[in-house]
């Protein structure tokens, strides 16, 4: 088979990859642009993991023609097959996404208006003669659809983005709640950053406080009227029964005969030389199974089948479609098998295995020798090489960058913002990294400071960062402090990267310390070390701590520490001061170390995190559309996806959690038991008896808190809108 040109770099690195069908050919999306849709085109979407395995999704714009979704079908087919038939493939309609496809846009997705054929193109621009109006809805999956720029367009329910290029206001109704604001904050980031390259100015405006340019733009303000709940009134009671059917192709036409009426199913139905359709479509899901031993003519008629299914049972045409191969079933499918088992489940823990998004893989050790060689390797832990580059660091300091003294490279303060360059070689060819990382307690000046001075360093290696991006000669990564990556870690020649709690590297400006400071090291699966300086006294058996008391330095070891960490922790302790360490083994501890930790306290003790079967999964349990429903966080989820103002349900699959925000109303707090009990007792596996924990915002424990990375105790002491607007 001839494949498209396009599809000669599909999958080769980990990723998103996005292209539009463009007169029945195929064109590629720029980076900076994921997440922007024509509401009048169709999409072809690659998301590749580090395993590496593949998602496909097709996306249908709800004004696209029957030509551009038939041609987008054949594409996703190809794609399917230049990739040896193993891929996930999606059928997204525009906006009834899966929450698969939702989660590669943690700042949201746009629809804009138009399409190929009204001559609408992806562009980045510097246009400043921009003028449009998105509306902003969702509280868990973010939308932003173009709509008419005009005050009929508002209502006081929700936030909208009046985008006038060289500035872009945040617009936020009387009625609209905090958190909804947070989120669409995102959006506007979004805008600044990736469709302006960080040349736009942001505000945020109440209603009632337009500015005149917003005046200007939309003419005299009339009155708003009242926001509307969002639509929710489908009956979500049955949302997880299925049935589950075996695809034929007899006589050259397919038919679907009945497996099993009603789930739970077990796993022995599925034979490997069949095709299958699980039926959800109460719950407007239809998954295909492709046994690895079908017929060709089966699999490759799969989406086809799908689409025969959902017409012949009279299904909403917004129906999500999952084509899943044998060996790559996603979650939300194996939940409908009372007995699902993947291939070395039952692995002991000695064994390196990783769990991607699609299937069990066996993970390759980290050998920085074979980087250049080995694309899997290199993939998988995130290094673009071993990190033995020329490495420059600036400190942002009264609005320019200040040289750092090369002695302390690596040391990092929260009170501080740096610009680390970092220049390697590659086939011949200089290459070139920006890490912008901003600490948690730097001002807002330095923050916006940062992002200018990027830009400025940006321009300086060689033309715009559009220009960069396509060359792939410049790259730029804005980390936040805990957030950072393993190869930014492995830049430092063997000593950890130290991340201070708060105070600066400047000159003079140093705050005084604390008598006794702790610092948590971990190892990355390169083998890079990073020491942080927590918010909070919490031991981890799996890593090395270094306490420094006014009289003591303790060094403590876990039983899961490595000796690289203990290594990384001894380099700590001769900045630190206090003489030689006393080094401490877990289960051993003298009595004088507890003193200077402020106490025995509880601590994460289980090594079997990182080894789940089955991924946690977060809900939002909201009346804010007028009845108490759950929805599902897509995505990764962290630590901010907890809203304050809701009561959220945490599934670690041998325990539910229900978190309750300080803020969540009565009928939340009440009502959210019962929808914990619903999830368990409806669960098509047919769990049952899973405990059910409540807790309290700020009253988490470590069984609770070790499925977040980064857990901040202290994250909501300050406004998260306060720390959003940090970013304006």
């Amino acid at each position: 088979m001839v494949f498209h040109k396009e599809f000669q770099t599909a999958g080769k690195e980990p990723g998103l990859q996005v292209w539009r069908v463009e007169k029945m050919d195929l064109k590629p999306v720029l980076k900076q642009l994921h997440g922007n849709f024509f509401t009048g085109d169709c999409y072809v979407l690659l998301y590749t993991t580090a395993a590496p395995s593949y998602y496909i999704h097709m996306w249908l714009g709800s004004e696209s023609s029957q030509d551009e979704k038939g041609a987008a079908a054949i594409f996703t087919t190809q794609l399917d097959d230049f990739l040896g038939g193993g891929p996930v493939q999606f059928r997204e309609v525009q906006n009834n996404e899966s929450l698969t496809f939702l989660g590669y846009f943690k700042s949201g997705i746009k629809y804009k208006q138009g399409g190929v054929a009204s001559g609408f193109q992806h562009v980045v621009t510097n246009d400043m003669n921009v003028k449009r109006l998105l509306h902003i809805k969702g509280r868990r999956a973010i939308r932003a659809t173009e709509v008419d720029m005009s005050w009929s367009s508002f209502n006081r329910g929700d936030c909208f983005i009046i985008d006038l290029g060289k500035d872009v206001f945040q617009w936020c109704g009387s009625e609209c709640n905090s958190f909804e604001r947070l989120k669409a904050s995102q959006v506007a980031i979004d805008v600044r950053d990736n469709e302006r390259n960080g040349r736009a100015t942001l505000l945020m405006i109440e209603e009632g406080g337009e500015p005149q340019a917003v005046i200007d733009a939309l003419g005299p303000k009339p009155n708003i009227p009242a926001g509307s709940p969002d639509d929710e009134s489908v009956d979500r009671s049955n949302q997880k029964k299925g049935a589950l059917y075996m695809i034929s192709d007899a006589a050259g036409s397919m038919k679907a005969s009945v497996v099993a009426q009603t789930s739970p199913f077990k796993q022995e139905m599925l034979s490997p030389s069949e095709c299958y359709i699980l039926d959800n479509g109460v719950d407007s899901k239809i998954f295909i199974w492709k046994g690895p031993s079908a017929n060709t003519a089966e699999r490759n008629a799969a989406m086809k089948a799908a689409e025969q299914f959902i017409k012949e049972n009279k299904y909403p045409r917004h129906t999500q479609v999952q084509v899943l191969p044998g060996g790559g079933e996603t979650t939300l499918f194996k939940q409908f098998f009372c007995n699902w088992k993947d291939k070395d489940q039952t692995t002991g823990p000695g064994q390196a295995y990783s769990l991607g998004r699609i299937a069990r893989v066996v993970q390759v050790p980290f050998d920085s020798s074979g980087l250049h060689t080995n694309k899997t390797m290199a993939a998988q832990h995130g290094m673009v090489d071993d990190g033995s580059g020329k490495v420059q660091v600036w400190r942002v300091e009264d609005g320019d960058q200040v040289p750092v003294d090369p002695s302390s490279y690596g040391q990092f303060y929260g009170g501080d913002c740096y610009l680390v360059l970092y220049s390697y070689r590659l086939g011949g060819r200089e290459q070139h990294i920006i890490y912008t990382w901003q600490g948690l307690k730097c001002t807002q000046d330095e923050l916006a400071a940062s992002a200018f001075l990027t830009v400025r360093l940006d321009d300086s290696m060689g033309g715009s960062p559009v220009q960069c991006l396509l060359s792939y000669s410049l790259l730029q990564v804005r980390v936040t402090q805990g957030q950072e990556p393993a190869h930014l870690m492995s830049l430092f020649k063997g000593k950890p990267m130290v991340i201070h709690l708060g105070g600066t590297s400047r000159k003079g400006g140093q705050s005084r310390v604390g008598s006794t400071r702790l610092f948590h090291i971990r190892q990355s699966s390169t083998r890079a070390t990073r020491a942080v300086e927590p918010s909070a006294a919490f031991l981890n058996t799996n890593d090395v701590f270094v306490l420094k008391s006014p009289n003591t330095v303790f060094l403590w070891r876990g039983v899961g520490a490595t000796e690289e960490e203990l290594a990384a922790a001894q380099y700590v302790t001769t900045f630190l001061g206090g003489g030689s360490a006393t080094e401490v083994s877990e289960g051993k501890e003298p009595a004088g170390f507890w003193s200077a930790l402020g106490g025995k306290k509880e601590y994460q003790t289980s090594r079997s995190l990182q080894k789940m079967v089955k991924p946690p999964r977060l809900f939002g349990c909201s009346n804010k559309t007028g009845r108490l429903i759950a929805e599902e966080v897509p995505g990764d989820f962290n630590q901010s996806d907890l809203a304050t103002d809701d009561v959220m349900l945490l599934d670690t699959w041998d325990q539910i959690f229900l978190w309750i925000g300080n803020e969540a109303n009565e009928v939340e707090r009440t009502g959210s038991a019962k929808i914990a009990k619903d999830y368990v007792d409806s669960d098509p596996s047919g769990r049952r008896g899973i405990a059910i924990t409540t807790i309290k915002q700020g009253m988490e424990p470590p069984t609770f808190t070790g499925w977040f990375q980064a857990w901040d105790p202290k994250l909501w002491e300050t406004d998260p809108l306060e720390r959003i607007r940090a970013r304006f």
